[in-house]
């Protein structure tokens, strides 16, 4: 569970009750029903229209990656790659398949296998680039569906205010529960800025950052396979995928290698 995010969700509600009660405006006006009826279901709604079945079916995925407390860690998976690349240069190529087992990484161990087999540099990269790219366009939709989301949510506040000062005005023979209807029309729009600005296009944001630091995982793996491939140096291999991301080697590499 990503913690980091619920303290942010819990600021950003902390804010809106804390504004409120500073004001003196009663905090039994957010509980209205039909302000988030209007603004719920107008965004599934709007989700619904964007994009087709399949797509929206991976929303409950989605949703475990948005709240699941993922690190990248960049150092290891370069050491990792480095000591493949000594033991490519000690004993050949072909001895790394007795080594392809032993690995947790599937990604990595798919580049190995590929080498391995003796497959081309050339076609190696646009097989495991081809596997990147098409990870992105899903995370890509993934995070657009919250956008979509968040960028309708405001639209449908000011729709729900209308539609309760519609309610309102057309009451005005209740003089003493004009003030509370006006009041109750607000939330909606309330409702609307809320869920789009603090919380569904951040989400779409956190989602993007998160596949940014996946696909760099995997760049990092490409070119480690190649290089390994090509029979570059342990230090040149560290130096190139070192200047990748911003950590320091874990591991003293042999200079000789």
């Amino acid at each position: 569970m990503d913690l980091f995010l619920l303290i942010g969700m819990f600021l950003g509600f902390g804010a809106i009750v804390t504004g409120m009660i500073l004001k003196g405006a009663s905090l039994a006006v957010l509980m209205n029903g039909e302000a988030a009826t209007i603004i719920f279901v107008g965004i599934i709604a709007a989700t619904i229209n964007s994009y087709p079945k399949s797509e929206i079916k991976r929303l409950p995925k989605i949703f475990k990656v948005l709240f699941h407390n993922a690190t990248y860690q960049y150092a290891p998976i370069i050491d990792e790659i480095i000591n493949i690349s000594n033991l490519a240069r000690r004993n050949g190529l072909l001895s790394l398949e007795e080594h392809l087992q032993q690995l947790e990484n599937p990604f990595l161990k798919q580049g190995l296998e590929l080498v391995v087999d003796g497959i081309e540099s050339a076609q190696i990269q646009e097989i495991l680039e081809n596997q990147v790219m098409a990870m992105e366009e899903r995370h890509r939709i993934g995070a657009n569906m919250f956008k979509t989301g968040g960028t309708t949510s405001p639209t449908l506040g000011v729709l729900g205010a209308v539609i309760g000062l519609i309610g309102a005005l057309g009451n005005l023979n209740n003089i003493d529960a004009l003030g509370e209807s006006i009041s109750s029309a607000f939330v909606a729009t309330l409702y609307g800025i809320f869920v789009g600005y603090v919380l569904l296009i951040p989400f779409s944001q956190r989602l993007i950052n998160k596949s940014e630091a996946e696909v760099l995982q995997y760049n990092i793996i490409i070119e480690g396979v190649l290089a390994i491939q090509a029979g570059q140096p342990a230090n040149t291999i560290a130096q190139k995928l070192y200047s990748l991301v911003d950590e320091e080697p874990q591991t003293n590499n042999d200079p000789d290698a």
